[in-house]
Formats: C-alpha cells, sequence, structure tokens
C-alpha cells in the first residue's frame, strides 16, 4: 500500500503543475478593449450645447492637447466692440467651465478650467485691453491657464495678435499671454509665455 502511494505522488503533482495553464477553448468575454480618444463628435454640432448667439471657438482637452470646439455665447448687440469685450470673455469663461456633454465626454473632451469665475475690465493702471480674473492666473492649472489664454487670444475680446493681457483681482501687474503651438501641443507641460505690463 505504501508504495502505492509514492507511485500516485509523481501523477498527483504533474496534474497540479498543468493547473491555471491549459489552454481553454471556452470563449470568454472582458468588453472591448479600451479605446483612444478620437477628438471628434462626428458631425455633431457642438453649439447646440449653449442658447443662440455669437459664433465663437473655445479650446478643450483632448488626450494631452488644446482643440477647438464651436460654441455660441449671447454678448449685447449694436454696443462698441470696446464695450463687448468683458461680457464676451465672460460667455467664454463660462464655456469652458461649462461641463461638456456626454458627447463630448465620450469623444474625450473634458475642462481644467473650474466654474465660479468671472472677469471683469481693466483696473485704474492696466492697459485698456486688460482682462481681470477672480483667480489670478498663477492660480490656475497650467491645464486652465492653457484654455483660456488660447480661447481669449483667438477672439475678439483680445487684440487679435495672438496674445491677451490678464490680470488677477489684486492690484499685481497685468501680463501679455501668448497662446503658442507647444502649448496648444502640450498644455500640461508648457505654459504661455507671459511678460508683464504697465500703463494704461
Amino acid at each position: 500500500m505504501r508504495r502505492a502511494r509514492l507511485l500516485a505522488i509523481p501523477v498527483f503533482a504533474a496534474l497540479l503543475a498543468g493547473c491555471g495553464i491549459r489552454a481553454t477553448e471556452v470563449p470568454t468575454d472582458f468588453g472591448p478593449a479600451p479605446s483612444r480618444a478620437h477628438c471628434s463628435l462626428a458631425g455633431q454640432r457642438i453649439s447646440t450645447q449653449s442658447s443662440p448667439g455669437m459664433p465663437v471657438q473655445v479650446f478643450l482637452l483632448c488626450g494631452a492637447s488644446l482643440v477647438t470646439v464651436d460654441r455660441a455665447v449671447r454678448v449685447p448687440q449694436g454696443t462698441e466692440d470696446s464695450e463687448r469685450r468683458v461680457p464676451l470673455a465672460q460667455g467664454l469663461l463660462d464655456e469652458l467651465a461649462r461641463t461638456p456633454s456626454a458627447a463630448e465626454r465620450q469623444a474625450g473632451y473634458s475642462t481644467d478650467v473650474p466654474g465660479g469665475m468671472t472677469v471683469s475690465g481693466p483696473g485704474p493702471r492696466d492697459p485698456e485691453d486688460t482682462l481681470r480674473l477672480t483667480t489670478a492666473p498663477e492660480d490656475l492649472t497650467s491645464y486652465a491657464l492653457a484654455q483660456i489664454v488660447c480661447t481669449f487670444s483667438d477672439s475678439a475680446a483680445a487684440e487679435g495678435d495672438g496674445s491677451v493681457i490678464l490680470g488677477g483681482p489684486g492690484a499685481a501687474p497685468p501680463r501679455s499671454y501668448e497662446c503658442t503651438d507647444d502649448v496648444r501641443a502640450r498644455p500640461g507641460q508648457v505654459e504661455p509665455p507671459s511678460t508683464e505690463v504697465t500703463g494704461g
């Protein structure tokens, strides 16, 4: 009987060695493989997320870069451009802070701009095209700052030269920020270049 037990040990060990690695023909389904964000809504109009108004473009995040999407903001009609800058900037800021729709999220869009921010015009010693935020630009994430700078500088809220003058709620001098190709391609790694400006 002892000899029979000894003979059974190698057989039992061989069976254990095969456990867990033997191929199976039983089909398994763990769902589809993760897909990369494609940054496209297949022709859907993103601007339907907003009320009818002035057509604009804002920069959202998709993957590791910034991409433009269509929006519409309400601005006062029949007023001079200088008087429309702040309402337009506020509308753009609201659109940037808006949570992307389900279709946009599925397509890979997101935003890092926090809600609740407001924008005002220049202070007494600021250049006339300054926009001051209730959150200082240096306190924003690099993603949020890139979104705001690129959106503002590409709109009628700025001078149209690819830059925008931004300041915070305090008395610190505003800075002129630029939206470059590197910023659009790598907003999390490259902050918008800026220079201090003074004088109104």
